[in-house]
């Protein structure tokens, strides 16, 4: 676990979460700084998502603490929700309707004034009407991206940012994140393109079976996955 005088961002100690008999994450301690960029490195299934969803008060913890923006999650967790975005590899989204419809809705749910037309210029998609289900998977995760662009959080939570991208969204994703960083966002990720994420963050994290087994400079990720899977 990273050691500051400053105050983390995010603090857990000894979070865990249980599906039935499995469990996803288990004694999971883990502090984050603020503008800090961490990278989660894991094997399918190792809880990666789970741990994010978790961060994100989207899923509550079977057992442990977590404290966001130095608020406890089980009392705060309205006040927490309101500074953070989640990125998930799974969106939520109307198919039916534009990517402009979309975006203007979820603003309208979250109370977010002003037009939807920069955020989805930011992110390379043009003001169209098609429906969403004429999209291609890469211009579905960039209508994700401008969405979590909307809600200026203080703490973003993506994950996979790079499925369904080809090359030059792989560019976009590399930009966006460090704009993120550069505006004082704090950024947690979790990706299997690990040779170009490690790149991009601070610190790493590699989990494994729910645990983790290993915590760095994101530059040694790599080395300490081999070492785990070789």
């Amino acid at each position: 676990m990273a050691h500051s005088s400053a105050s983390p961002i995010v603090h857990a100690q000894k979070l865990s979460r249980r599906y039935g008999a499995r469990w996803a994450i288990a004694q999971v301690d883990l502090e984050v700084l603020a503008k800090e960029k961490l990278l989660i490195v894991g094997a399918n299934g190792s809880g990666k998502t789970t741990l994010l969803r978790t961060l994100a008060t989207a899923q509550s913890a079977s057992l442990g603490s977590l404290h966001i923006f130095g608020m406890d999650v089980r009392t705060h967790a309205v006040q927490i929700r309101a500074r953070l975005g989640l990125l998930s590899h799974l969106p939520q989204i109307y198919r039916d309707l534009s990517g402009a419809e979309n975006l203007r809705i979820f603003n309208r749910l979250l109370g977010i004034e002003g037009p939807v037309e920069p955020y989805l210029e930011r992110v390379g998609l043009e003001i169209r009407p098609d429906p969403v289900r004429t999209y291609s998977a890469g211009m579905i995760k960039r209508l994700s991206f401008a969405r979590l662009l909307a809600q200026k959080p203080d703490l973003a939570l993506i994950d996979e940012p790079y499925g369904q991208l080809d090359p030059a969204g792989f560019g976009f994703v590399d930009n966006l994140l460090r704009d993120l960083t550069e505006s004082g966002v704090t950024v947690i990720v979790a990706s299997h393109q690990v040779d170009r994420a490690r790149h991009l963050c601070d610190r790493a994290i590699l989990l494994h079976q729910g645990q983790v087994r290993w915590e760095g400079p994101a530059l040694d990720v790599g080395r300490a996955w081999a070492m785990l899977h070789g």
